[in-house]
């Protein structure tokens, strides 16, 4: 049976004190956990989300990205080092909150928006490999699943499939680090749904099911009935969590070109898109 999740970044940019009640929101809205962005993790107020998620019996989740200063392709040995502090930095506070056993995932790889105009080079490749594979030394200490998110090419040049996904894990080699796929960045990318969710197969860890424009999942273009199918075929109980941004967060916004309202509201996103994604779950697993 699967989990299903809700991104608090459909209502939030920076998680701090005054959005602790996002969590309780969340399960009204019919979710069994929130995935929570530590962009700014000294912000993030611990003690108060680990009693929201306590009295709301809400699971959690998070997600890391890494900026130009924290980039882990950069020609820069300071910046780079600087990355995987900070990624152990994020992997803290996720335990503080968490205690483990549950998933880190995002644009953790690469600097989320970077470009140099060209292909990956190996030695990016040999940089961000190194770099990974620190940080999730570190997090296998405290029980925590790293997923590299592959996303469009809009977004990065570095992995783009479920393909280059898994072959930063092989290469990575460790236990602990598997693949994160998302369905808005899978229909840019990918051939079909089926079969690059069964290509993954046992690297599958963590999953978002977002529309082909971000809008309420189960109106769009995706092939929810393939997505869901595939799961079954590699037997996938994992977490589904809807994510979805809105044009208030302007730094996200710019970054996702969220340009227009894509539902009436956040909630309606939230709660029709998991209706939705539900009814269809029931049809292919009973």
């Amino acid at each position: 049976m699967h989990k299903y999740g809700l991104e608090l970044l459909l209502w939030t940019g920076s998680f701090t004190r005054k959005d602790v009640p996002l969590i309780g929101h969340a399960k009204e809205l019919g979710f069994d956990g929130v995935e929570i962005h530590l962009g700014h993790p000294g912000q993030i107020p611990v003690e108060e989300t680990k009693t929201a998620l306590k009295e709301n019996d809400m699971e959690v989740n998070f997600a890391v990205t890494l900026t130009d200063d924290t980039n882990p392709l950069s020609n820069d040995v300071r910046i780079r080092k600087k990355g995987v502090k900070f990624f152990k930095e994020c992997i803290d506070v996720a335990y503080d909150i968490s205690g483990g056993e549950c998933g880190i995932g995002g644009v953790n790889y690469a600097s989320w928006g970077y470009f140099t105009g060209t292909a990956r080079t190996e030695q990016e490749w040999d940089w961000a490999v190194q770099n990974y594979r620190e940080a999730a030394r570190y997090a296998q200490d405290k029980g925590f699943m790293l997923v590299v998110e592959p996303v469009n090419r809009f977004e990065t040049y570095f992995l783009n499939t479920a393909a280059d996904g898994v072959q930063f894990c092989k290469d990575i080699g460790e236990p602990n680090v598997k693949v994160h796929l998302d369905t808005y960045h899978m229909i840019r990318e990918e051939k079909n749904f089926y079969h690059a969710i069964v290509d993954t197969g046992d690297y599958l860890r963590y999953f978002h099911a977002c529309e082909n424009e971000r809008g309420i999942p189960g109106t769009g273009l995706v092939q929810w009935e393939e997505v869901y199918r595939a799961m079954k075929d590699i037997n996938y109980q994992g977490w589904i969590t809807i994510e979805s941004f809105v044009p208030d967060i302007e730094d996200l916004a710019r970054l996702c070109a969220i340009w227009r309202q894509l539902a009436p509201s956040a909630d309606v996103l939230a709660s029709e898109g998991l209706k939705n994604i539900k009814a269809i779950d029931k049809k292919i697993n009973g």
